[in-house]
Parts: structure tokens; sequence; C-alpha cells
């Protein structure tokens, strides 16, 4: 009997990864999936709890479909990073990991893949054969949402939910704090979207970041796995991003499809 390690968050109920552990694995073995939720490394992450949900889900889904295949499945959400998660995993299951499974998205899309996850498990690994799995398919894309005073607008909300109801989707909002704003204002109002977001079932997360809303942009993208971005300004003149030209900013050295939304309304309370 083999005992199989998985290491997959937003990848784990992905078609490639659950053909993958099929197709290596026998009726008797046993397979282990861990989740690692990692906070990202810049900001303040506001319903961090948003993240271990979303994990939960794709893990439930995995465990029914490899349960439904005949294996012997258990699965964890962890607080950690992939790697360390890893090296728990090894210090801690029993029976032994015979085979580490480690599942990102394809590489142009794949934060793990930008900081040598796979390399550094392998290392960890002590000789135990690491396969590497790039998910392609069916994966639920990661919207990015930068806004701070329009954040709670109606245009912006009505935006994400108009994305939310075209499909599967995942909202990650990014509000940076504006020069001389305290904290606490900018953290109330995305408080109050994600709030209402979620109240409609949409699944959002968010953090207040860096005052630059490029360069908070920019982290993201490097950090997380991200396929569209979603832009919240205030109109023409009035708005301080667009005349630091933002929108095409990003669109260019993002390479992803960036949407600006015009909003007319804010919360400042």
């Amino acid at each position: 009997m083999a005992h199989i390690l998985v290491i997959a968050n937003e990848t784990a109920a992905s078609q490639t990864l659950l053909d993958a552990v099929r197709s290596g694995a026998g009726g008797d073995d046993r397979v282990t999936v861990i989740a690692p939720v990692n906070e990202p490394n810049q900001g303040y992450v506001v319903y961090e709890d948003t993240r271990r949900a979303a994990a939960g889900r794709r893990l439930d889904k995995t465990m029914q479909a490899l349960r439904e295949a005949g294996l012997s499945a258990q699965g964890f959400v962890v607080d950690t990073g992939p790697v360390q998660a890893a090296k728990d995993a090894l210090a801690q299951l029993e029976p032994q990991v015979d085979e580490i499974v480690v599942s990102t998205h394809s590489e142009e899309r794949s934060g793990w893949m930008r900081r040598d996850v796979v390399q550094e498990i392998e290392r960890a690994a002590g000789g135990i054969p690491v396969k590497h799995v790039e998910a392609t398919d069916d994966v639920e894309p990661n919207v990015l949402v930068i806004a701070n005073q329009t954040v709670v607008s109606e245009e912006l909300l009505d935006r994400i939910r108009k994305r939310a109801a075209k499909g599967p989707a995942s909202f990650l909002i990014v509000a940076p704090q504006s020069d001389g704003e305290e904290h606490a204002q900018a953290d109330r109002r995305l408080r109050l979207a994600l709030s209402e977001l979620r109240g409609e079932g949409i699944d959002a997360h968010g953090q207040v970041v860096h005052p630059d809303p490029y360069t908070a942009a920019k982290h993201a993208v490097h950090d997380e796995s991200i396929n569209e971005i979603i832009v919240s300004t205030f109109p023409g003149e009035k708005s301080g991003w667009l005349r630091r030209d933002l929108v095409e900013r990003l669109r260019k050295d993002t390479g992803l499809p960036v949407e600006h939304v015009i909003s007319t309304s804010s919360y400042t309370s």
C-alpha cells in the first residue's frame, strides 16, 4: 500500500490533478491532500476565513472525486505556505509518504512556480519522488479588483455581480490606502463591500494594501494567480489614478484583461 501526498490549493479540484492521482494510485493506496492557505506578502488581510472557506470547498470536491474512484483519501486545509505544508506533512503523516504530487497553475499563471515552490519541495522531500502537475482546465478564475474610495459604489458592486453571474470566479479586492488616510477608514469601506458581496454568495476576500495602486496590483499579480483585473476610479480629472494612467499601465505591464469601471459615489464615513 502506497501513501501519496498531494499539495494543491486553487487547482485542487481540477480534472488534470484528479486524473493524475487516480492514474498513479491503486485501489489499496492512500491519498492525503494538503491545501495551503498562505497569506499574501503585502497588506492586511480582511476576512481571511474566506480563503479557508474557498480552499475547503475545493478540497471537498477533490475528496468526493477520489473516494468515488475507490481511493482512501483524507484532506486538510492548513495556514502555511506550500513548502512548509509539505515539510509538516512529511514529518507528521503516517504511514510514511511514498510519493508527492504538487499541483499548480500553468507556468505563466502560477505564483507557486514563480517562487520555485516545486523545487523547494523536491529539496525537502529527501529523495521521495515528486511529480509536478500543471492544471490548465476547469480552474476557477481569480479576478483582481483595485478600488479604495469607490469600493462600495453601486457601479463597482454591480460589475462584480455581473461577473459572478457569468460564471464561477473568486474576487480579490485590494484597497490601496490613500495618503493621509487612516487605515481604519479604508478597512471599514472594504469590510462593507465584502459583507455585501459575501451576503449574496459571491466568493470575495480582500486586503488594505500599499498606497500606490500600481504597486499594489503588481504585488497581487505576483503573489496570486490572477486572470482578470477590474479597476474602479472616479471619473475624469477627479481621479488621481487616471491622471497617472493606471488602467493602461496595468494592461501593458500585466498582459491581463483590465476593465475600467467609472464610479460616481463613495463611502467616506
